[in-house]
């Protein structure tokens, strides 16, 4: 609602903090989004974004899992102001499985990784190289 009041992208109230630092994050990542000209992802349906919403819902109302069988190399990363999936949440996972790896970037959402591309992009390759 407030994106289409302001006419920004919806983007940037889901995925960043609303003070100074998280505006600027904000406009930045939807400038480097419009960048990319082709091979673009197409728009998101509204029926597949409902089912999301249903699925979310759903998780988020279900008994935690068990996680600590799983084995796999796994990276965890975050925004210290996290509305949508709150940092608390990832500090959970990561304590429930053995031998995950966490990062939580500072003031920043939802969109930490995207607010700190540059150090999320390296730490995820070298992640993967492993």
């Amino acid at each position: 609602m407030r994106a289409t009041l302001t006419r920004s992208d919806p983007k940037e109230f889901l995925f960043f903090n609303r003070n100074t630092t998280g505006k600027a994050a904000a406009r930045a990542f939807v400038n480097r989004l419009k960048e990319r000209t082709a091979d673009r992802d197409t728009n998101i349906e509204v029926k597949a974004f409902q089912t999301q919403l249903k699925a979310i819902k759903k998780w988020g109302r279900s008994t935690p899992d068990g996680l600590s069988q799983l084995a796999q190399p796994t990276l965890i990363a975050n925004g210290d102001n996290d509305r949508m999936v709150p940092s608390v949440l990832s500090e959970n996972l990561h304590r429930r499985i053995k031998d995950s790896e966490l990062v939580i970037y500072p003031n920043s959402g939802h969109g930490g990784i995207f607010q700190y591309h540059q150090q999320f992009a390296p730490l995820a390759v070298e992640f993967l190289a492993r």
